[in-house]
């Protein structure tokens, strides 16, 4: 049985759908029996570019087409297969050669951007002073690689995806021939996965057709779990659990996902289209990342992409508290030291200078918490001071009784989360009698351990870095 693509292939110009631009002046040119010698189609795969080509080759010699036939007045060249020089000087030699059958001869160069460069300078003599006898038509899906010399020899057609609007009625309308019962939705569905391209909607219909049996009608819900997509909601609810800042929520909603067969590349496309329809300024760090989300690691990088921005946003509680005071009275900025890595800190941004004179009375400090709460710890630092904020979101920590331990993965953060300046920002809202430590999950658990014990032993020793800052 033949694929539902190759049956509903053209086999006329007046067959081919949705290409207007390119249809109409070719039909007028087979009219009036006027050919240019070199004819360039380009744009993305799957639009039509060589089936139209076939038709055209046909139509010029007035052949009947059919898809298995084989004229030998038209050559069919895989560029990409034929990239050496030798091929189109081989080429050249034999287009000298008059037609058997035709009136021309004509080559069907595909993917013709794949040429070697002296292989299109070869080309390039043949459109220059081509036989009477011969047209060239030449089809790429990148255009920009074919050179200027190439293109302003040829007419250049512009292929296009087609419109969700002509594939939904062109696809509705072989589901119809081949009996095929399936809802409106879920064709859309197809519709959107084909991509506007008609080889990879039809064929994607034709797979989704044997889900169903006897009378059965195909349904969204079919069509998902064949194509391993997500549903709307659940795109909904990662996009929303990711503008909260809830990395919980974003945990189980992707293992939730890829568990029952989403595969994590669609997830990522159906997140990139949601935020394009609707895009919010908060969701632009997850748009920069979503694009990479490809194989090899595709859940890894899902996950990245997700979790690496999304602890800098806060949990939004249903009653959240009273907003702390962004600048401690009569400080100067703080400012992170600049680190020593080869690696570029987190700008920090430089506070507007006081404009209160020092004579007035300061303004009463925000009161120190009674008990920890990380979420609200992170909030009020970045009231103060953004990039440590920023710095202290991209660790993890652990409370040891009154000792808060940040837990570093890069030195970097180390480094900045260590200066003197930035814990005095650390330190100020913590609550009173806790102390804080900062370092990698080594250096916290086993030295920590290590230092106490000697310190018990000792009487209580501190313990002095290189540098004589005792912490």
């Amino acid at each position: 049985m033949k694929a539902l693509y190759r049956k509903y292939r053209p086999t006329k110009i007046s067959d081919v759908i949705g290409q207007d631009q390119v249809t109409t002046p070719l039909k007028n040119a087979l009219k009036r029996g006027t050919f240019s010698h070199s004819y360039l189609f380009t744009g993305p795969r799957g639009c039509g570019k060589t089936s139209v080509a076939r038709i055209f080759a046909h139509e010029v010699n007035k052949f009947k087409y059919e898809i298995e036939d084989s004229y030998t007045d038209i050559i069919e060249i895989d560029a990409a297969s034929n990239t050496g020089v030798d091929n189109i000087r081989e080429l050249r030699e034999k287009a000298s050669i008059a037609p058997s059958t035709g009136k021309y001869k004509v080559y069907i160069i595909d993917e013709v951007h794949m040429l070697s460069k002296s292989a299109f300078n070869a080309l390039l003599k043949t459109l220059e002073e081509p036989p009477a006898h011969v047209i060239f038509i030449m089809a790429t899906t990148d255009a920009y690689k074919v050179p200027v010399t190439i293109t302003s020899r040829a007419q250049v057609y512009n292929f296009q995806l087609a419109s969700p609007d002509i594939m939904q009625k062109h696809l509705q309308s072989i589901a119809d021939k081949e009996n095929i019962k399936i809802t409106p939705d879920a064709l859309a569905i197809i519709v959107a996965r084909g991509g506007g391209s008609f080889r990879d909607s039809i064929s994607l219909l034709d797979q989704i057709s044997t889900l169903a049996t006897d009378n059965q009608e195909i349904t969204t819900e079919m069509v998902e779990h064949a194509l391993g997509l997500p549903d709307q909601t659940s795109t909904t609810k990662l996009l929303d659990a990711y503008e909260q800042g809830n990395t919980a929520e974003i945990t189980d909603l992707i293992k939730t996902l890829v568990n029952s067969g989403t595969k994590p590349e669609i997830l990522a496309e159906n997140l990139i289209s949601a935020i394009i329809d609707n895009p919010k300024p908060t969701l632009l760090p997850l748009l920069a990342k979503l694009p990479e989300v490809k194989t090899p690691f595709p859940e890894a990088k899902l996950l990245l992409a997700f979790l690496e921005n999304t602890a800098v946003a806060p949990v939004i509680a249903p009653n959240p508290a009273p907003k702390i005071a962004k600048k401690p009275p009569l400080e100067a900025p703080e400012r992170p030291i600049e680190a020593t890595s080869t690696e570029t800190p987190v700008p920090t941004p430089v506070p507007d200078k006081p404009t209160t004179a020092p004579t007035e009375a300061p303004v009463e400090a925000p009161a120190r918490p009674t008990t920890f709460d990380w979420d609200t710890y992170l909030e009020s630092v970045k009231g103060v001071n953004l990039a440590i904020a920023s710095t202290l979101s991209k660790c993890t920590y652990s409370l040891a009784g009154t000792t808060l331990k940040i837990i570093t993965e890069r030195k970097i953060h180390k480094t900045i989360l260590s200066s003197a300046n930035n814990q005095r920002v650390l330190q100020r809202f913590l609550p009173d009698g806790y102390t804080i430590e900062v370092g990698d999950a080594a250096e916290l658990t086993n030295s920590s351990a290590e230092f106490t014990k000697i310190s018990d032993i000792m009487g209580g020793v501190t313990e002095v870095k290189s540098d004589g800052v005792p912490f």
